[in-house]
């Protein structure tokens, strides 16, 4: 009888401690489960953003980890997801030979508090904004910390950017604030470039509902106020406008001059309409060159630098990029980047462009010429070990494009090379200010400035933005004479910077051309201007007759 009533307790006390066992198991197996899952998140993350560290889609390893913030060029004070292209952007490309000055580096930083402080919705903003449209009040009376400079887009995107960055650069060299006026599709194009306070010029700027009427003739034009006799040290507007644009008047081009930029300094806005890189003319201001210098002790690297600090695509358009990367360059040995532009009226296909691009990537060794018909069984190669290099052609018209990857489709190279051809977009008609192409537009540009050389086509700005962003000295294709390819077909650059195809070759700069070491005549338009590295210039050069 006592052995039953033993066993009867001891069951249920045996049950109590086997469940008590497995409610202990399940517990410490769930928070194992939890534990496994926030660490692989954290791993997911980091690798989120080191997407291209290891692999780019299984083609290319990286040797070592990419420098996300570009030799200091960038800051680390944006949160990556807002725009991917900032830091990403070191991944898809090879780093960069030039690195940008540590004076560069800390006038940036210097910039971005200027930003901070003065930027729209601050107190400072709305005083300054207070001080405008008072017809010729003393603009130097409101002088302060807080003076501005004020972007109107012109023209195409690629001379929208490229006048952009001679706006930044001009803000940079007089501590001015730069605003970007944002109605015509900025913000689909472009993250922000700096933390804190916005860059886009506010919709409620007093002045939005005129600066699109502004034009050389306006009463605060700077030229048409010198021919008036408008305006003077004791008497200052509270704002300029500056016409830089293609087409502008010799008084206009006295915005260059020492004398004027001293009158120029003393007032607290300027808005400028300009479709022109005018950066080589900076640096013919006496009182410009010895900073210049100091900011980028390699002349021909203005552009390159300033182009990837400020300009960093949406995300939209970041997606474009990287899509198309990984799926047509990213596995290639070797890439070659051809920008066709026809200037020509009517565009279009023209067999002589093609032959002129043919010529140039042929002679240059760009690209190998193709089996004669007899040798091809004898140049049909198996061997895993081939060379493959992609060819990425944009223009609008696919044909130039679709004749090239046919050549090479048809019959082998000559030295074994498997060439492939690839063209994101031909869309036969440039769509200026439509959302979509100049998003496109852009992607490709940056897809051109990612290949490890490039082919442009004279006085083309899609060309010059593609080879200056990717630190490349281009083969620029001369402008075909009567529907005849030109013999020589292309000649290599000297420099990467873009030329200033309208530069004022005479008046107060006229002597200056002709002497500065940093600067030439640029290959693709010989009016032009373009910056040079000229090893003997030091930043003690400073005398310049102006």
């Amino acid at each position: 009888m006592s052995v039953c009533i033993i066993n009867y307790f001891r069951s249920p006390v045996k049950s109590f401690w086997d469940l008590s066992t497995k409610m202990k198991l399940m517990i410490t197996t769930g928070t194992f489960l939890v534990l496994w899952l926030l660490m692989l998140l954290s791993f997911s993350n980091i690798f989120k953003h080191q997407l291209l560290g290891v692999t780019i889609n299984g083609s290319k390893v990286s040797e070592k980890p990419k420098d996300k913030l570009l030799a200091g060029l960038l800051t680390a004070d944006f949160d990556e997801d807002s725009c991917l292209s900032r830091y990403q952007s070191s991944l898809y490309r090879k780093s960069s030979p030039y690195k940008p000055s540590q004076y560069l580096i800390s006038k940036l930083r210097s910039y971005e508090k200027l930003h901070k402080r003065c930027g729209p919705g601050t107190d400072a903003y709305k005083e300054a904004a207070k001080n405008l449209g008072h017809k010729h009040e003393n603009g130097s009376r409101y002088v302060g910390e807080c003076r501005y400079i004020v972007w109107l887009p012109m023209a195409g995107l690629g001379n929208r950017i490229i006048s952009l960055v001679s706006v930044f650069l001009y803000a940079l060299l007089t501590q001015r604030v730069i605003l970007v006026d944002q109605r015509k599709g900025l913000t689909d194009l472009f993250c922000e470039p700096f933390p804190g306070p916005s860059w886009l010029l506010p919709l409620d700027f007093p002045l939005m509902n005129q600066i699109d009427h502004f034009q050389w003739g306006h009463s605060h034009c700077y030229g048409t106020m010198l021919r008036n006799h408008a305006i003077k040290s004791t008497a200052l507007p509270s704002y300029l406008f500056l016409y830089l644009m293609h087409d502008y008047r010799n008084r206009d081009k006295m915005f260059f001059c020492e004398q004027d930029q001293n009158l120029i300094g003393k007032v607290p806005w300027l808005v400028v309409k300009s479709n022109l890189y005018f950066i080589p003319s900076l640096w013919l201001i006496p009182s410009f060159q010895s900073e210049l210098i100091k900011l980028f002790p390699q002349k021909d690297t203005v552009f390159h630098h300033l182009s990837r600090y400020l300009l960093h695509p949406t995300n939209q358009v970041w997606g474009m990029v990287t899509r198309s990367y990984n799926a047509y360059l990213a596995r290639a040995d070797e890439t070659l980047g051809i920008q066709v532009r026809v200037f020509s009226t009517p565009a279009g296909y023209f067999q002589h462009v093609m032959d002129q691009i043919l010529a140039c990537t042929q002679s240059e060794k760009l690209l190998p010429e193709v089996a004669a018909q007899e040798e091809s069984q004898v140049t049909n190669i198996t061997s895993r070990s081939q060379k493959l290099k992609a060819v990425l052609v944009t223009s609008l018209f696919p044909e130039y494009s679709e004749n090239l990857k046919n050549m090479f489709w048809g019959r082998p190279s000559t030295t074994g090379e498997i060439i492939k051809v690839y063209q994101p977009s031909g869309e036969r008609v440039q769509q200026t200010g439509m959302k979509l192409h100049d998003q496109k537009a852009l992607a490709e540009i940056y897809l051109l400035s990612l290949t490890d050389n490039i082919v442009t086509t004279a006085r083309s700005t899609f060309g010059y933005i593609a080879h200056s962003l990717g630190g490349l000295k281009p083969w620029i294709l001369f402008k075909p004479e009567n529907n005849t390819a030109p013999d020589p077909p292309c000649v290599r650059a000297m420099s990467m910077e873009p030329c200033f195809i309208r530069a004022p070759l005479h008046g107060c700069q006229a002597k200056t051309v002709k002497i500065s070491p940093f600067v030439m005549h640029c290959e693709d338009w010989i009016p032009g201007l373009k910056l040079v590295d000229a090893p003997n210039v030091s930043s003690s050069t400073t005398s310049i007759v102006a």
